[in-house]
């Protein structure tokens, strides 16, 4: 009896010892940004390996993928996982929470902050970094030097997809490690990251297309979805970003972050969800038209002979 007394008092002395070190470490306002970062890379790597674990399990097209098409998927939920993340908390700091509130009387709206706030967009730039980080370790396998240099598609003359990627999460995360950092300019960072709400539906189209249901109805509806998506997120949106900028620009004028570095990360995001788009469906009609073409050669040789 004594024994097991002691042995719970030694656990609730560990357990207090290791509930002080998150509080006066990890969770200390100084190390925030930090133990953030930290958090989110390890988040998707977590992200990663449960997907490849779940998918060869679940998912009976996963297993023929090529090699690069099922590091493609489990990126792709790594995205997903994000959006879903940094949107909901986007959500909550501009329309719900007090932090940015106009009735409250703590500063100018444009340099406040918390510590939720700064974990937020920590998480964020350990996700940007994660996804850069595996397109330049796995540079050359996806594709040629275009991944690093701008090029031109052919017939179509727009700028490589996954250029467009690694120049979209460079801007991001200047843009948001600026802002994590400085505590400048965070309510309009969160107001440009609502814009990831359209992340999962354009990773449902490549999930779709992949898994061969490029004609189903799913298909369809993922398409309808995409648009109205865009059409709130994408462009009602940054109306509304703009017209507060407008009102606050007074509070705002030394800091250039205001006037720059927002719109450029939700521009660069914008542009490459919208080529990820294009470019996807430009394969898909491809790839379609050259199995026709098979198909009606196939037809021409069995009827000459």
């Amino acid at each position: 009896m004594a024994t097991s007394e002691r042995t719970i008092m030694a656990i609730k002395d560990y357990q207090n010892q290791a509930e002080q070190l998150v509080k006066d470490y990890l969770l200390a306002d100084p190390f925030i940004p930090y133990t953030s970062i930290l958090g989110g890379l390890f988040a998707c790597k977590m992200i990663y390996d449960l997907t490849r674990l779940i998918s060869t399990f679940y998912f009976k097209s996963y297993a023929g993928l090529t090699k690069i098409q099922r590091i493609e998927w489990n990126n792709r939920s790594m995205s997903t996982i994000h959006a879903f993340f940094i949107a909901s908390l986007s959500l909550y700091f501009v329309f719900w929470s007090d932090l940015f509130s106009e009735h409250r009387l703590a500063g100018l709206v444009t340099f406040r902050s918390s510590p939720l706030s700064i974990f937020g967009l920590g998480v964020s730039v350990g996700y940007f970094l994660a996804d850069i980080g595996m397109i330049l370790w796995l540079y050359p396998s996806l594709g040629g030097i275009e991944y690093l240099l701008f090029s031109f598609l052919a017939k179509n003359l727009i700028m490589s997809n996954v250029v467009m990627k690694v120049v979209h999460h460079s801007l991001s995360t200047i843009a948001v490690t600026y802002a994590m950092m400085s505590g400048e300019g965070q309510l309009y960072t969160y107001m440009v990251l609502i814009s990831e709400v359209t992340t999962p539906e354009i990773n449902m189209r490549w999930y779709l297309d992949t898994a061969g249901m490029k004609k189903s109805r799913a298909y369809l509806i993922n398409g309808i979805v995409i648009f109205l998506g865009w059409l709130v997120a994408r462009v009602l949106l940054f109306i509304y970003i703009f017209y507060h900028v407008y009102l606050h620009y007074d509070q705002g004028q030394a800091d250039a972050y205001l006037r720059g570095f927002p719109c450029a990360d939700g521009a660069s995001s914008a542009r490459c969800d919208e080529l990820d788009v294009v470019w996807e469906d430009n394969k898909g009609t491809e790839e379609d038209i050259n199995k026709e073409a098979v198909m009606m050669g196939r037809h021409c040789t069995e009827h000459h002979t």
